[in-house]
């Protein structure tokens, strides 16, 4: 598909402007990663030509912004957890792939997921941690409501924790539902994002099971909404009255 085709498809298929929903906005996009982490050189020679090629896609379609976990192939798991080896193999990759995103006008947001779904990136005060050693200016993080929940002791100090390197938010629902149709704290996490004076795109991230891979992925067995439609209008409707609240 040439970068005439790629931008066409974004056009035609942009959704609401209120938020980056994952693959209808040329403004970020998601991305997983191949065998980043592995030893092999074939698999670290896959990761980076990954990169290259989607940075490249990424700038066709006239995005900053790529997040998402580059940095694991989801679902992968080693049996135990990441290795000294494989931490710095990945730094040196996010470092190589900072520069070459840099150059494309691109910032990278890693993304730290629940242990169910990756061992190498699982929490954001590993995350945070991990950035200030890749230390590139096109190298950053996002947060996860979903993953926080699960996996952060006080998911809204959080927030502070990776407020300097914060350049995307997921607005996910415990569930992966309708956002406000579960048990997160969405005052207290509208009123952490304010005070970390961030200003970037709020994504609605809901999945349900129009897409069998996704959802075998993402685990997710049974539905969390009765429509997309009722997931961005509801969403959207918890993101202003909540953003409108916490000032």
């Amino acid at each position: 598909m040439s970068p005439r085709d790629i931008c066409h498809c974004c056009e035609t298929s942009r959704g609401p402007a209120m938020t980056a929903s994952k693959s209808l906005s040329s403004r970020v996009l998601p991305i997983t990663m191949p065998g980043l982490a592995r030893r092999s050189t074939t698999s670290a020679s896959a990761a980076a030509d990954h990169a290259k090629w989607f940075i490249d896609c990424s700038q066709a379609l006239g995005a900053t912004l790529i997040g998402g976990p580059i940095h694991s192939v989801h679902g992968h798991f080693s049996g135990a957890g990441p290795t000294i080896a494989e931490r710095k193999r990945g730094i040196a990759f996010h470092r190589r792939a900072g520069e070459y995103a840099g150059k494309k006008g691109i910032r990278l947001a890693l993304e730290a997921l629940n242990r169910f779904e990756c061992y190498f990136l699982t929490t954001v005060e590993g995350l945070v941690d991990y950035l200030d050693e890749v230390d590139h200016p096109a190298v950053s993080g996002m947060y996860d409501t979903f993953h926080a929940n699960i996996e952060e002791a006080d998911p809204i100090k959080a927030i502070k924790t990776i407020r300097r390197h914060m350049s995307h938010v997921h607005i996910s629902e415990n569930d992966r539902g309708i956002p406000g149709a579960g048990h997160i704290d969405w005052a207290r996490t509208y009123r952490a994002l304010r005070a970390s004076k961030y200003d970037g795109w709020l994504t609605i991230e809901a999945f349900g099971r129009s897409l069998p891979a996704l959802a075998a992925a993402t685990r997710v067995w049974r539905d969390f909404f009765p429509s997309p439609e009722s997931v961005y209008r509801q969403g959207i409707r918890n993101i202003r009255k909540g953003w409108a609240g916490a000032g």
